[in-house]
């Protein structure tokens, strides 16, 4: 018994799956603050264009 909870506190592959989780999280959330902000500024930029065909 004492053996395989040894073992099992040396074991880090566990570890590394977490940290990749969490690496992946990290991007995701840069990904989805970089097209939110894209899409404002985009949104922006078209009702820009769009009223100025409008006043022509």
């Amino acid at each position: 018994m004492y053996a395989t909870v040894r073992r099992f506190l040396k074991n880090e592959s566990g570890a590394t799956a977490v940290e990749y989780g969490l690496i992946a999280s990290l991007i995701a959330v840069a990904i989805i603050a970089a097209v939110t902000s894209t899409g404002s500024k985009l949104k922006n930029t078209f009702n820009n264009v769009g009223n100025n065909l409008k006043g022509s």
